[in-house]
C-alpha cells in the first residue's frame, strides 16, 4: 500500500471527531497526496453538508424571534482598513441579503469596493433558481481561482441559494478548494463568527443548515441609496411547486410580526424614501403562519396610512391573492396597482402537474376581480414554456391567456429541470429546438402588447420618482411612474430623489422618452 493509499483509507477509518482534532496538522498533508473524491470526504466527515430530504421536512415548531444580534467584541473592528465585494445573482430577496451581509460587513469595519483587485473579502450571493444561473457562479468561481492564487489572504465566499443544494456543496468541496466559506440562506446572522473561522483557521468553513431559520429582526443593512427600499415581511415558500427549488432553498414560510415591519416603514419613511416593495418568496401568504386573523391586506392597509409616497408588493402567487387585498389595495393612493401576478402556464392540464392548485379559469376569474376594482391596474407575469409533457394546443393556452389578460410585461423562461424537484425526476420530453420556437412565438405576444401599453402614454404627463442618471448616457435621468414604466428624460440631477411631472415624447417596447414639464395634470 503506497502513502496515497494509506492515507486515504485512514480518512475513511477516523471517527469525525477525531479526524476534527487533527486537522490542523494533516490538512495539507491529505491534499497533497489524496484524490479530489478523498478530500471531499475528508471535509464531509467534519461539517455537515446541506440535505434535501431534510429540507423538505416542515417542522411544527414556532419560529422564533430575536431581537438581540450584535457582533461579538473581538470582531467589531477586524475589517478597519479593509474592503468587501458582494457579487449578487438572482430575485429581489437575495439583493435584499446582500444589504444585510453588506450592513454587517460595515459594522465590522469594511469598507464596500466594486473592484476585485483591492477586496479582502468577496462573497459571490447566489441564486438556484435556473440552470444558467447556477453556470454563471460556477464559472466566476473558476475566475477567482488566479485571484486566490495572486492574494491567499484574499477569503472567497459563496452564500445564498446555490449553497443549500447539497450536490453544489460537494462540488465545491471536490473541484474548488480554494473557497474558503461557505454558508446558506438561514444563518446570514452568523457571518461574525463565520469569517472569524475563515479567517483564524486552515480549513474552509461550511455552515448551511437543512432546518428552518429564525426571524432576527435588529439586522444592520446597507441599502442601495435612499430612494427606494427593500423590506422583506416573510421568509420561505410553502407551495412546492414541482418545477421550483425555492421551498428547499428557502425553507418554510416565517412572517415577521407586524409591528417590526410597521416600525421599518415608519423609519423609512422618516428618513425620506420614496418607494419600499414588500417582499417575500410568496408575499400575500403573509400572516397564514401567525396565530392571528391578519394578512398581507390587513398589513397593507395600515402602511396605506403611512407617510410614504409610493408601496409596491413582490412577488404574489394567484391562489393566496385575497378579495381582501384586492379591497385594500383599491384604495389608491400610496398603494400602486401594479401588480405582478406570476401564471407560468395558461392551461389547467400543464398548472395541475406544476402543482400551482388553480386552473385557467380561477385565474382569469383572479384577473376579472382585479380589473373590476382597479381598471387601470398593470399586469405582468411569468411564464414557463418547454414544460414536461406540453403539448401545442397547451401551449397555445399560454399564448390565448396571455391575449385574454392584456399582460403589459413577463418574464418568459425555457424549462430546465432544477436537481431536487418532482419535475426533474419527469422525462424531458419537449425538444430544445421546439421550446425554443414557442418562446419566440410567446416573446412575439408579449412584446407586441407591451408596445401597445407603452404607445397610449405619448403625449401624457406622468409621474416619475427619479432613481438616478441613465444606465446608457449619464446626461440624461431615469426613473419610473407610478405604474411602474421606465421613462429617460433630460433635467438637472438635483431632480434625483424627487417625484416630478414628465410628458412623454415618444414610447418604445421597454420605455419611455419624455421631458419635464414645470406644472400639469398627471397621469
Amino acid at each position: 500500500m503506497n502513502e496515497k493509499q494509506r492515507l486515504e483509507q485512514q480518512i475513511i477509518n477516523k471517527n469525525p471527531s477525531d479526524i476534527k482534532s487533527e486537522k490542523d496538522q494533516d490538512l495539507e498533508r491529505i491534499k497533497s497526496t489524496s484524490s479530489d473524491e478523498m478530500i471531499a470526504k475528508y471535509f464531509q466527515t467534519t461539517y455537515q453538508a446541506p440535505n434535501m430530504k431534510d429540507a423538505k421536512k416542515r417542522g411544527k415548531q414556532d419560529t422564533q424571534v430575536h431581537y438581540d444580534f450584535e457582533i461579538p467584541e473581538d470582531m467589531k473592528n477586524i475589517g478597519e482598513g479593509k474592503k468587501f465585494l458582494i457579487r449578487t445573482y438572482g430575485c429581489q430577496m437575495n439583493e435584499h441579503d446582500t444589504e444585510v451581509m453588506a450592513g454587517i460587513l460595515a459594522d465590522m469595519g469594511y469598507e464596500t469596493t466594486y473592484d476585485q483587485q483591492e477586496a479582502d473579502i468577496i462573497l459571490l450571493n447566489t441564486c438556484a433558481i435556473r440552470e444558467n444561473a447556477e453556470n454563471k457562479v460556477f464559472g466566476e468561481i473558476g475566475h477567482l481561482k488566479s485571484l486566490k492564487r495572486e492574494n491567499p489572504d484574499l477569503i472567497l465566499g459563496v452564500c445564498g441559494c446555490m449553497s443549500q443544494e447539497e450536490s453544489v456543496v460537494n462540488r465545491i468541496l471536490q473541484k474548488h478548494q480554494f473557497i474558503d466559506l461557505i454558508f446558506g440562506t438561514h444563518n446570514i446572522h452568523r457571518l461574525p463568527q463565520l469569517l472569524k473561522e475563515a479567517l483564524f483557521g486552515k480549513e474552509m468553513v461550511v455552515d448551511v443548515w437543512s432546518k428552518e431559520g429564525d426571524i432576527i429582526e435588529n439586522l444592520p443593512r446597507q441599502r442601495k441609496g435612499n430612494i427606494k427600499a427593500w423590506v422583506n415581511i416573510m421568509y420561505g415558500c410553502d407551495k412546492f411547486c414541482t418545477y421550483c427549488i425555492v421551498p428547499f432553498t428557502r425553507g418554510k414560510e416565517r412572517s415577521r410580526l407586524p409591528e417590526d415591519i410597521i416600525q421599518e416603514v415608519r423609519h423609512l419613511a422618516a428618513q425620506g424614501y420614496k418607494e419600499i416593495t414588500l417582499l417575500g418568496q410568496n408575499v400575500n401568504a403573509y400572516g397564514k403562519d401567525l396565530d392571528m386573523e391578519y394578512g398581507l391586506g390587513d398589513l397593507m392597509d395600515e402602511i396605506h396610512k403611512i407617510d410614504i409616497p409610493r408601496v409596491r408588493f413582490t412577488t404574489s402567487h394567484p391562489r393566496d391573492f385575497d378579495d381582501r387585498l384586492i379591497e385594500v389595495l383599491a384604495k389608491g393612493g400610496n398603494l400602486l396597482d401594479h401588480i405582478h401576478l406570476p401564471v407560468q402556464s395558461g392551461s389547467s392540464e400543464v398548472l395541475k402537474i406544476m402543482n400551482r392548485r388553480y386552473t385557467r379559469e380561477r385565474y382569469l376569474d383572479l384577473v376579472r376581480k382585479i380589473r373590476e376594482a382597479m381598471p387601470n391596474a398593470t399586469l405582468t407575469t411569468d411564464i414557463i414554456v418547454g414544460f414536461p409533457n406540453e403539448t401545442e394546443e397547451q401551449f397555445q393556452e399560454t399564448l390565448t391567456l396571455v391575449e385574454e389578460v392584456g399582460f403589459e410585461g413577463a418574464y418568459t423562461f425555457i424549462y430546465s429541470p432544477r436537481e431536487g424537484t418532482p419535475a426533474a425526476k419527469m422525462q424531458d420530453n419537449v425538444p430544445q429546438e421546439v421550446k425554443k420556437e414557442r418562446l419566440q412565438r410567446l416573446n412575439a405576444v408579449v412584446n407586441h402588447q407591451a408596445a401597445q401599453a407603452m404607445s397610449k402614454y405619448e403625449g401624457e404627463v406622468v409621474e416619475v420618482l427619479v432613481e438616478g442618471e441613465s444606465k446608457n448616457n449619464p446626461d440624461v435621468l431615469a426613473g419610473h411612474t407610478y405604474r411602474n414604466k421606465l421613462v429617460n428624460f433630460r433635467a438637472p440631477k438635483s431632480m434625483i430623489g424627487q417625484i416630478v411631472p414628465v410628458k412623454i415624447t415618444k414610447a418604445k417596447t421597454w420605455s419611455l422618452d419624455g421631458e419635464m414639464v414645470e406644472t400639469a395634470e398627471v397621469r
